[in-house]
């Protein structure tokens, strides 16, 4: 589907993105999602930050080749949010993770940085009551996190509706394909519109996950966060006093 991914001579991602935003203010966010980020902590944008968000919120294909502790998270969570359309219950955008933790700690930040937006989400992953699950997908979630095996079984059940999702990204895609969920990724791909974008956020581009870029993507921004931009200037460290149990992180 696109054209291959550009790697330098040490096998990393060739960035093709230009664009530094400096500051969250002046990346024409919702308001009440800029009321969000900076209750969450945020002061400024961290380097993968600056430059992948604006790709997310343009609606264009992205990978994003950065280490955890680089603010990805939150930099695909501001990218969905932006585009969510709140009056619209179906859901509107999907993120894997490989792991029912890390899924669940997605979902941690997207009801804090969402909070204002009042955006609806949930963590769809094994271990929980697939029934309850069922009913919560229907009565409408709009962004909606989970791993392979279990999103694709919502999908196969008819209870996570695909219509409207615009937005499928891979959060640790390399982690996803080394714990054998290839096809589980594949089989969830097939089934989204044809029109979707695709977000991939992976530490490191073995060929497995180049196959995948290769086969999910249009014309990809390439991104590369390098190792002396992975200080987070823009977080410090304090203890904040949460409203809701469910922000709390572990």
């Amino acid at each position: 589907m696109s054209d291959a991914v550009t790697l330098n001579d040490d096998g990393l991602v060739e960035t093709n993105w230009d664009e530094v935003t400096e500051s969250f203010d002046d990346m024409g966010l919702k308001e009440d999602l800029l009321r969000g980020i900076y209750s969450y902590g945020f002061e400024k944008p961290s380097a993968i930050q600056q430059r992948a968000i604006k790709p997310l919120i343009l609606m264009r294909d992205t990978i994003a080749q950065a280490q955890s502790g680089t603010g990805k998270t939150a930099t695909f969570t501001i990218g969905l949010l932006q585009n969510i359309d709140l009056n619209n219950r179906d859901c509107q955008a999907l993120i894997l993770a490989p792991t029912r933790e890390l899924a669940s700690q997605i979902v941690k930040v997207v009801m804090a940085i969402g909070d204002y937006l009042g955006v609806s989400t949930m963590a769809c992953i094994g271990g929980t009551n697939v029934r309850q699950d069922m009913d919560k997908l229907r009565s409408g979630v709009q962004l909606v996190v989970g791993t392979p095996g279990r999103v694709f079984d919502m999908i196969n059940r008819r209870a996570l509706a695909v219509d409207y999702i615009h937005y499928f990204v891979l959060d640790e895609a390399d982690e996803m394909l080394s714990r054998g969920f290839k096809d589980q990724i594949y089989d969830v791909f097939q089934k989204l519109p044809p029109s979707v974008h695709v977000g991939l956020f992976s530490a490191t581009m073995p060929a497995d996950v180049l196959e995948l870029t290769s086969k999910f993507m249009r014309d990809p921004v390439q991104i590369l966060v390098k190792r002396d931009e992975l200080t987070l200037d823009g977080i410090k460290q304090f203890y904040v006093m949460v409203e809701r149990e469910e922000w709390k992180l572990d």
